[in-house]
């Protein structure tokens, strides 16, 4: 066994000596427990035990990130391994759910090599299990998030929630919700102070709104998104730190600007409509049907 290897779990410092001649940033989850049935002998059929993960995932050399958080590897990328990997069928072995974990991790592109170390907590006086050390390329693709519904909703139906409210929650799947703002300061000359404006506006608009609906978190970058639409969760968008960061952004401020943009950028499935004007999009469009409440 390699100092490497031996030192993957070990203190940052015992790390960095083995690695000095290449070394990497890390990323890494330790003892997360999971209790599964898992085994080959009989006494571990139909019955659940404790599994231990621990996890360091080795990074690509890459720009400094800015401290933006979509441009790193999520740890949410790591418990998501562990769990895809348990979900599809019981397994008798640890080494092959390791190497289902190391090939999940591997597909995303940040991430050049990982270390798995998984033990079985219940079956001995100590801790029994195994240590893989893998490197790409991985045999799957990167894990995608279930594609959203985004729902536009103009500012006059954001000051009467109550109409609205339970039909829109109650739609299926990973939900989107991006508020109108009423116009702001046009009369400033400079275009981008206005655009500025404007985009703050959204944003206060989607705080507004999240006090009339309780449990729906306000997000403002790709990864929060992304992983609200993984765990079919319904957010509300504010979008000015996206809109200002984006390569290729919006084509306007207005709301309709911005959500044709966001349901391009996120491939979503149709574009809902609580009360305002159609955005220039070719994704399907629908008005939202409130029932009796309308």
């Amino acid at each position: 066994m390699t100092d490497e290897t031996r030192h993957a779990f070990a203190h940052p410092q015992a790390r960095a000596a083995a690695t000095a001649d290449t070394p990497r940033d890390r990323i890494l989850l330790d003892d997360h427990v999971v209790e599964v049935e898992i085994g080959a002998f009989r006494v571990e059929r139909g019955a659940t035990q404790r599994l231990a993960f621990d996890i360091v995932a080795e990074l690509r050399p890459a720009p400094p990130a800015g401290d933006d958080v979509d441009r790193i590897l999520s740890y949410d990328r790591l418990t998501e391994a562990v769990a895809d990997a348990l979900a599809h069928e019981r397994l008798d072995l640890l080494e092959t759910l390791a190497e289902r974990i190391a090939d999940r991790i591997l597909a995303e592109p940040q991430a050049e090599r990982v270390f798995v170390r998984i033990r079985k907590l219940d079956r001995g006086p100590g801790a029994l299990g195994v240590e893989i050390v893998r490197t790409g390329p991985s045999s799957v693709a990167p894990s995608a998030a279930p594609r959203p519904v985004v729902a536009l909703i103009s500012a006059a139906a954001a000051a009467q929630p109550e109409d609205w409210r339970e039909a829109l929650l109650a739609q299926p799947g990973p939900l989107i919700l991006c508020v109108e703002a009423t116009p702001g300061d046009t009369d400033l000359p400079d275009a981008a102070a206005r655009g500025r404006i404007a985009l703050l506006a959204l944003d206060q608009a989607a705080w507004r709104l999240s006090a009339a609906l309780p449990g729906v978190e306000v997000r403002d970058n790709r990864t929060e998104i992304d992983w609200a639409q993984r765990k079919c969760a319904a957010s509300i968008w504010a979008p000015a730190r996206m809109a200002v960061s984006a390569v290729a952004g919006p084509d306007g401020t207005r709301g309709a600007d911005l959500v044709a943009w966001l349901a391009e950028t996120l491939d979503a499935t149709e574009i809902l409509l609580v009360g305002a004007q159609a955005p220039a999009t070719g994704r399907p469009l629908r008005r939202l049907d409130t029932g009796p409440q309308a």
